[in-house]
């Protein structure tokens, strides 16, 4: 059963613009969100989840504005084309779109206004933005890459996130909502296309030396040192009604005491879960089966925390615990919970083999980073673009061959009452 209303909501579930790269690295290592060509690299370099996700989060207004915009009185859309690449025209509306895309990105930046900064140096570049997909699709037909297996993969990916129960229900969804789903289809399928030439022709070509971590590693060890924190997850046993306790004037009050009997059958009850964890029941399945938490539908899982940040019972108990380890049941003013240490670190700064895949990931990224640069250029001078006088692509190679065109415009002649495209030439 498809949810109501779960395209918009969706939409906004927590758009990936830092890279994961950067969210587990320390402070000062951490990989910085670049446009351009960066933001190619950093799409290319995140999961297929976080894909699809960036993507819905930042096209489906703009597909909205589009088929809006497709769907306005008039009888003709004239599109002003500023380049050609190849056989492929970019217009002034592409550059448009791609000026709202970025500054919707910028918004979902934590520090919006630095951001929305960037976007603004950003805008120069954003020609060579599309000029650099258009190259890169391009590519991808010339290798014969296709994208139809994993589109198909993604949109099941998508389907079974937001319960619908068919493909049908979740183009519905996007309709209701004025949503093109043929150009969502596009969009994505290009970035698909694209994702895989750069893998294939720059990412493959990257290696990243045993020595070159080392060196890192030392260059850069005061950045890592990080405070002693534990991830723990919770088996709470509550000794307290599952309803609120109401006051005669229908407010929220705090729970009655519980009595006596009621402490003594959640304590019975958290001996025998303690004991099925000693037994070697699986700590994630009886936190999801037993515990009354609000995590027990995620394993129990409670997150990080640095000391001073628990009660001084709590705090005594789970420091003392590798990683792996858990409590035996400890009265609260809930119930009795049990804590599981699953992951322990260490204050300093963390040995070499615990961040070596991080470092190996962060070189990567600044290698390939000039090596993206260098491969689109190389694309550059094998193809015809022409750029519209007044416009600029920042990207653009000296060594590049400007095509001669002496073909004009055509006329659409269909019927009258149906809209007519027609295209600017320079």
């Amino acid at each position: 059963m498809l949810r109501k209303n779960c395209i918009r909501p969706f939409l906004h579930h927590g758009h990936a613009g830092s890279s994961k790269i950067a969210g587990r690295l320390s402070k000062g290592t951490g990989v910085a969100c670049n446009f351009g060509a960066g933001c190619l690299i950093r799409y290319y370099m995140k999961r297929p989840s976080a894909l699809l996700l960036s993507f819905l989060t930042l096209t489906a207004p703009l597909l909205l504005a589009q088929t809006q915009a497709a769907n306005s009185p008039g009888d003709t859309v004239v599109e002003e084309i500023i380049a050609r690449v190849n056989n492929s025209i970019i217009t002034r509306a592409d550059v448009r779109k791609s000026r709202e895309q970025l500054y919707a990105e910028a918004s979902q930046q934590p520090n919006a206004t630095t951001a929305e900064q960037e976007a603004k140096d950003h805008e120069k570049d954003l020609l060579r933005d599309l000029i650099d997909q258009q190259l890169l699709l391009q590519k991808a037909s010339d290798l014969g890459i296709s994208a139809d297996t994993d589109l198909v993969k993604k949109l099941d990916e998508l389907r079974k996130q937001m319960h619908a129960d068919s493909m049908e229900d979740l183009e519905k969804a996007a309709q209701s909502q004025g949503i093109s789903f043929e150009d969502f289809k596009q969009n994505l399928k290009n970035g698909i296309l694209t994702q895989r030439v750069i893998g294939q022709e720059v990412g493959g070509h990257i290696n990243v030396s045993t020595q070159e971590i080392q060196q890192y590693y030392d260059q850069h060890k005061n950045d890592m040192e990080r405070p002693e924190k534990v991830r723990l997850s919770e088996i709470l046993i509550s000794t307290q009604k599952p309803d609120a306790v109401k006051t005669e004037k229908g407010e929220t009050a705090l729970p009655e005491t519980p009595s006596p009997e009621a402490v003594a059958q959640a304590q019975a009850k958290a001996n025998q879960v303690y004991d099925m964890l000693k037994k070697g029941a699986s700590f994630d399945d009886v936190a999801k089966k037993y515990s009354n938490g609000p995590t027990a539908s995620l394993g129990g899982d409670l997150e990080y925390f640095k000391r001073d940040t628990l009660s001084k019972e709590l705090e005594s108990q789970v420091f003392e615990l590798p990683a792996g380890q858990y409590t035996q049941p400890i009265r609260t003013n809930q119930g009795f919970v049990i804590l599981k240490v699953t992951e322990h670190q260490t204050a300093g700064v963390p040995p070499l083999k615990d961040v070596e895949t991080q470092i190996q990931e962060q070189l990567y990224v600044t290698k390939m980073q000039p090596a993206l640069r260098e491969y689109l250029t190389k694309l550059r001078e094998e193809a015809y673009i022409d750029i519209k006088p007044g416009y600029l692509d920042t990207g653009a190679s000296p060594n590049e061959t400007k095509p001669i065109y002496t073909t004009a415009a055509s006329t659409d002649t269909n019927s009258k009452g149906k809209k007519k495209k027609k295209l600017g030439v320079f």
